[in-house]
């Protein structure tokens, strides 16, 4: 059966019509969005935090699978500095549709393909930061948007540390739980998986992390179950309780504690670990500013890094220890105050760390 002249008519004027209204959708759309907007809302937003955000090329839009505004060839560096903290071959910001009718400035998520981190460019630009006036009222950051990340990778200047990084982090809003899931292989190809839950909220001038949960697994055979709560008043004003328990395998399970202790007028920022299982006990002290400065120190490229012991007091009691393809039986170590003292002295000063039996290598 053949249409007739008057339906063809009308379906090609109907097709048409219905041409002519998505082409000015897709006009009006693009208007609306304004994608130079945004990118001078992204810029600013990073010049605000001592960044640098450019783009390969202008951002434009698409509607499908969902508004967003596409981002190729991100790089992001601190003011002043000659390697990008990132790099990403491109970007998307999913628009809400309240956003799209000309509604406020919003974004609903951030995602980045194949971005590459640099851990020393990182740590220089928060090393750089100008420290939080100490009037200033502590507020819970809110970020609005989520995250998204795929096929990342994070370096420390030639050195590959994370490959196949994926992350997906929610909204951080007060009152809210916050949700981060991370996984990720090592440089010799061990997968491993980051899941933290956490609800911030504001007590006071504290900053209160709420209902902790992290489980940190590593390869097939670790992994790693704690819980607890966590407060921050600004500087070096922290405390952290967490408690759970570390699978090993190979060796069973570990009650593990994580307990950091705000400074004072005598003593510095301070973490306690404790690691109990059947034949290995871990008792350690860290004064995590001082730890970090020792690794910078350690990796240090501007000059000759010298091996010194690490800032730690306390004691570590291994039955057995595999470290790469050596093994390690009946290793003992004592640093600080848990030497102990000699015969002839009545004090004793902190003193380095001590093996107190010697291990004994084996090849495997």
């Amino acid at each position: 059966m053949t249409l007739s002249r008057r339906l063809r008519l009308t379906l090609i004027a109907c097709a048409g019509v219905v041409s002519v209204l998505v082409l000015a959708v897709l006009v009006t759309l693009y208007l609306l969005l304004q994608p130079d907007r945004f990118t001078a809302m992204l810029q600013s937003q990073a010049h605000g935090a001592g960044l640098e955000l450019s783009l390969a090329s202008p951002a434009h839009p698409t509607l499908l699978p969902y508004p967003s505004l596409e981002l190729e060839g991100l790089t992001l560096t601190a003011q002043g500095a000659s390697t990008p903290i990132l790099l990403a071959a491109r970007g998307r910001l999913a628009l809400p549709w309240r956003t799209i009718f000309g509604g406020p400035t919003a974004i609903s998520q951030l995602e980045i393909d194949s971005p590459r981190v640099d851990l020393g460019a990182l740590q220089d630009w928060l090393g750089a930061l100008p420290p939080r006036p100490a009037s200033a009222p502590l507020q819970v950051p809110r970020i609005d948007t989520g995250v998204r990340i795929t096929q990342g990778s994070v370096v420390s200047g030639d050195h590959l540390l994370l490959n196949q990084v994926t992350l997906n982090a929610g909204s951080l809003i007060p009152n809210k739980p916050f949700l981060l899931d991370v996984t990720a292989r090592t440089a010799d190809d061990t997968p491993v998986q980051w899941h933290l839950s956490a609800t911030p909220r504001m007590q006071g001038n504290s900053l209160q992390l709420d209902d902790i949960a992290l489980h940190i697994a590593h390869g097939s055979t670790l992994s790693l179950q704690l819980a607890g709560t966590a407060r921050w008043q600004g500087a070096a004003n922290a405390s952290l309780q967490l408690h759970g328990t570390l699978a090993d395998k190979d060796r069973g399970d570990y009650s593990t504690s994580l307990t950091l202790t705000p400074a004072d007028q005598n003593s510095p920022l301070l973490l306690a670990l404790k690691l109990d299982g059947t034949d290995n006990h871990v008792d350690l002290r860290l004064p995590p500013l001082a730890l970090a400065h020792w690794w910078t120190q350690l990796g240090s490229t501007t000059s000759t890094p010298q091996l010194t012991v690490p800032p730690a007091n306390g004691s570590i009691d291994v039955a057995s220890l595999d470290v790469g393809g050596m093994h390690i039986e009946g290793l003992s170590v004592r640093a600080g105050d848990a030497v102990p003292a000699a015969a002839s002295s009545t004090a004793t000063p902190a003193q380095p760390a001590k093996t107190k039996h010697a291990p004994k290598p084996k090849k495997k």
